[in-house]
């Protein structure tokens, strides 16, 4: 079978579409014929070579796919080929064909295409496990949401909208802040204009925020100790701002104070029953609402997957609003 293999660590110019093993269902696995695939940021870094895959898993790129079951593993029940399916992957949806874990597939609502399908697996399943498992997401909360018209951000400004929180956003530009409004969001601000914090004390009337998904680290620390609410969560789940907190800027005071909660969170490296019950919990609550429309998957662009390099360098302008997808099914060059 052909996949998206990376000649070595570097740059959008290391892709390439070459053959690979056909993959094999196992005991507990389904045979997928891949029709779409989600980028993610952990692409982006992966081809670089800063996030090595998972051991024992597929060293392509890819966490999420949407295909057709061409292929039942023993032990497998409840499933049968030609039905339509979403799924988190380990690793390998830059392909064909993927073997998969049976527990990690979700059926495709009939409405959706293979493309919003692959859109929806690392975005939503990210947001579900921070912002409802993680981060206890009530009712009235103000959760503060960085990179709102990011992939992950669309899918938390709908599941938070969903739970009854009031939304607060971040974005790069006007015209994203004010797509995450259609989404959902109360309010915006742009973060090319400063920092965030008088607006946020301003909105909550002084609160401050009870939730932060933090997709930014190391730079935002200070600020989001500064607007935390009494009780505050603040789930860090990437760190496009650093790592490395200045030490003028680590004051323990007000985690004391205010109580607040720091919780790191990665989706990638947990188990495979991790993941599994994960998948499962989110689709039997948040499914049927993919099926009647009342949370939908956000895709900017549909690239074939001959046009990976464009689709990578996409995602590292920041130039999208919602997912990147490759369409699989489109010929490879």
């Amino acid at each position: 079978m052909k996949a998206v293999h990376i000649k070595q660590f570097g740059g959008t110019e290391e892709l390439y579409i070459g053959e690979s093993p056909e993959p094999v269902a196992g005991d507990g696995e389904l045979l997928i014929q891949v029709k779409a695939a989600g980028l993610n940021r952990a692409d982006i870094l992966q081809r670089s070579g800063k996030y090595p895959a998972v051991p024992g898993e597929s060293d392509i790129l890819g966490l999420e796919i949407a295909g057709v079951v061409i292929g039942v593993g023993s032990g497998v029940t409840g499933w049968r080929e030609g039905e339509r399916i979403c799924a988190l992957l380990p690793g390998g949806g830059y392909a064909e064909r993927v073997a998969i874990p049976a527990g990690m597939a979700m059926r495709l609502p009939a409405g959706l295409s293979y493309a919003e399908g692959a859109a929806i697996p690392e975005a939503f399943l990210t947001a579900y496990l921070n912002l409802v498992q993680l981060g206890g997401i009530q009712e009235k909360d103000y959760v503060l949401i960085h990179a709102g018209a990011s992939g992950v951000g669309t899918a938390a400004i709908q599941l938070a909208r969903e739970y009854g929180a009031r939304v607060l956003v971040t974005a790069g530009s006007e015209e994203k802040l004010l797509y995450c409004q259609e989404l959902g969001a109360d309010s915006g601000w742009n973060y090319r204009q400063g920092s965030f914090v008088p607006w946020l004390m301003e909105t909550t009337h002084g609160h401050g925020s009870d939730l932060v998904l933090d997709l930014v680290g190391a730079s935002y620390f200070a600020d989001h100790l500064a607007s935390a609410a009494v009780g505050g969560r603040i789930i860090l789940v990437g760190m496009t701002g650093g790592s490395k907190v200045p030490m003028d800027k680590f004051d323990l005071n007000p985690l004391l104070m205010k109580r607040i909660s720091i919780i790191g969170s990665t989706l990638r490296s947990r188990s495979r029953e991790d993941k599994i019950r994960l998948t499962q919990h989110f689709w039997r609550s948040m499914g049927p609402k993919f099926a009647d429309g009342s949370i939908y998957p956000v895709i900017d662009r549909i690239f074939p997957w001959s046009h990976v390099r464009d689709a990578h360098e996409m995602m590292e302008a920041n130039a999208n609003k919602g997912k990147i997808i490759l369409d699989i099914t489109a010929d490879a060059e």
